[in-house]
């Protein structure tokens, strides 16, 4: 999940993984809410920062303490129409509250952004707080990246050098601090954003979790139930699939079991069938209809493999394929922009994320190891490095490049050193204080449609709101209709009708509509 903009962090985050352990009870919180001396983030900057300190391990909260740090736009509307504060998830693991907010920020219902303070914080683990960091030096972590295979490892000789590269990882974390890789599972972050909660003066929670921020809200509800005020959860992880329903001898890794291999090949043909249906003006790597640009890329391919193009082989550009599959817009354009010039025999330069607002300075370090601290801990996959190209080959017989991708995505648990001190692997339907709002993207290239079906069934008082339309995540994808029932619900509680389904604003390669998909109930589609 390597793309433009805030994704970026959301693709490094998506790629890594293994065992939890049981328990995950809620803790005896301390007596007194910890304090935020929040301060303008940069000078005239519209954020404030602030750093928290909170126990490392909630069953000794007198022993070692972490710093978190944190974020706040305040509410923008006039003075006596603030509600309070909404916390956002980017996801990842490993998204980097602190930075992506902000470039997140204008995506958020217009509404929300009057009415609420967004509230966001890098996890534990990640970024600007307390941090998995397994390099001594900044060139050390350099040099590791630079002989690690882009995307994934094409052939013996890469499989060999990409599993010795995680294998050196982990003996790296397993040497700088071990206690701190026992103490970053979701369940530590879901105590932490309760503790975050009182900290901001909120009887309950108000939030918004997006991909792996799912997982992390619907942990957050099954710890402390009685305190969901409002909870969108955004391009959903079935709970179960994560965890394997508490497996601790798993035969297929956490993104085979999500389906993610199978969603984003069906999100990939999608995006050569509207490629090749529309011309060249509006998506460069058309053929003209469909098939023949089916054809075409799979030829491209087939090339890749036996003559790159500069760095851009296989296995690195099948990686840029997928993780640009996850904003449409400007994202499918500028890839098959990218694919022509492949086509074209050039290479093309890869896609830049703009600029980040001025938040924090120095920007702070995002290394694979901290996707890999969470994801590790809370998700089992195989131990044995070696069954990896196996299931390799079984998922690319259905799924093509996206399933050799998604399985080498979570090869890096193979050898993780850690597992979680406290984690959480259910109950999922313990009753919430309030109904939770579950919205799910019909072709998601990351987690399912059905994931999202899963965790409305899972919950025990969900609502689910359908998206037809494509991308990861409906925040970076935009509906009116969407952002319409999402505003109703987190303002005043109100659940768009059972079966409501809506329609992007901008379908790919076309034109936008001016006013967005308009909802309808009973599983009738928005009209446009």
């Amino acid at each position: 999940m390597h793309i433009s903009g805030p994704i970026a962090a959301l693709t490094a985050a998506l790629l890594t993984c293994s065992m939890t352990t049981g328990g995950g009870g809620t803790p005896t919180p301390p007596p007194s809410a910890p304090k935020l001396d929040w301060q303008p983030c940069a000078q005239d900057s519209p954020y404030d920062c602030a750093t928290v300190e909170l126990p490392l391990d909630y069953g000794d909260p007198s022993g070692r303490t972490i710093e978190l740090a944190v974020v706040r736009r305040k509410a923008t509307g006039p003075g006596g129409r603030r509600i309070g504060a909404l916390f956002f998830n980017p996801g990842g693991p490993g998204g980097p509250g602190t930075v992506q907010m902000p470039q997140m920020y204008d995506t958020f219902p217009r509404e929300v952004r009057e009415r609420f303070d967004i509230v966001s914080w890098d996890p534990r683990g990640i970024g600007s707080s307390t941090a998995v960091n397994c390099f001594a030096r900044p060139a050390d972590a350099k040099a590791w990246v630079a002989d690690k295979p882009a995307g994934f490892p094409v052939g013996e000789q890469q499989r060999k050098a990409w599993i010795a590269a995680y294998e050196d990882l982990s003996r790296r974390c397993r040497q700088r601090d071990p206690e701190l890789l026992r103490h970053v599972s979701t369940a530590d972050t879901a105590h932490d954003l309760d503790r975050l909660r009182q900290a901001v003066g909120e009887p309950r929670l108000s939030y918004l979790g997006i991909s792996y921020g799912t997982y992390l809200g619907a942990t957050y509800a099954n710890l402390y139930p009685g305190r969901v005020r409002a909870m969108v959860l955004d391009s959903n992880v079935d709970p179960r699939a994560w965890t394997d329903d508490a497996s601790d001898s798993p035969r297929l890794t956490t993104f085979l079991r999500m389906g993610s291999d199978r969603s984003a090949a069906a999100v990939l043909d999608r995006f050569l069938a509207l490629c090749g249906s529309t011309t060249t003006a509006h998506c460069a790597f058309s053929a003209g209809e469909p098939q023949a640009t089916r054809d075409k890329f799979d030829r491209l391919m087939r090339r890749l493999r036996e003559r790159p193009v500069g760095t851009w082989n296989y296995g690195r550009t099948a990686g840029d394929v997928v993780s640009s599959l996850y904003v449409v817009h400007p994202g499918w354009a500028d890839l098959a922009g990218r694919l022509q010039e492949l086509w074209l025999g050039r290479a093309p330069q890869p896609a830049e994320p703009p600029p980040a607002p001025p938040v924090r300075d120095p920007a702070p370090y995002l290394g694979d190891e901290q996707a890999a601290a969470v994801l590790c801990s809370d998700s089992p996959n195989p131990r044995d490095p070696g069954v990896y190209h196996a299931l390799e080959e079984a998922s690319a017989l259905r799924t093509g490049d996206a399933g050799r991708f998604w399985t080498w995505a979570a090869e890096p648990c193979a050898s993780w050193p850690a597992v979680a001190a406290d984690g959480y692997r259910g109950p999922w339907n313990k009753r919430t204080a309030h109904p939770v709002l579950v919205v799910g993207t019909a072709y998601d290239p990351a987690t399912t449609y059905w994931g999202a079906q899963a965790m409305a069934t899972a919950l025990a008082d969900a609502r689910l709101l359908t998206l037809d339309g494509y991308g990861h995540t409906a925040l970076l994808n935009p509906s009116g209709c969407v952002n319409a029932h999402v505003s109703r619900y987190l303002v005043d509680g109100t659940l768009p009708p059972a079966g409501t389904r809506c329609r992007q604003d901008t379908p790919p390669f076309s034109e936008s509509r001016p006013n967005g998909g308009v909802a309808t109930g009973g599983g009738g589609t928005a009209g446009g």
